[in-house]
């Protein structure tokens, strides 16, 4: 009998952990993938400011 207990104890315990397993689901992303470009628009902002300071230093030395 006391076997017989023992062995329906360990049943439920296995059916339990069996339940209790993690899933994982991979899915698709419902909207696309944007990727923003001002970062391009920027650096050339920059290298234009830089061009006409160059100018106006090469211009006016006795500036500073």
């Amino acid at each position: 009998m006391r076997r017989m207990r023992a062995g329906m104890v360990t049943a439920l315990l296995i059916v339990e952990l069996a339940g209790c397993s993690p899933r994982v689901q991979v899915e698709a992303p419902t909207e696309p993938i944007t990727i923003n470009l001002n970062v391009k628009i920027e650096h050339e902002i920059r290298v234009k400011v830089d061009k006409d300071l160059d100018h106006v230093f090469a211009e006016q030395q006795d500036i500073f």
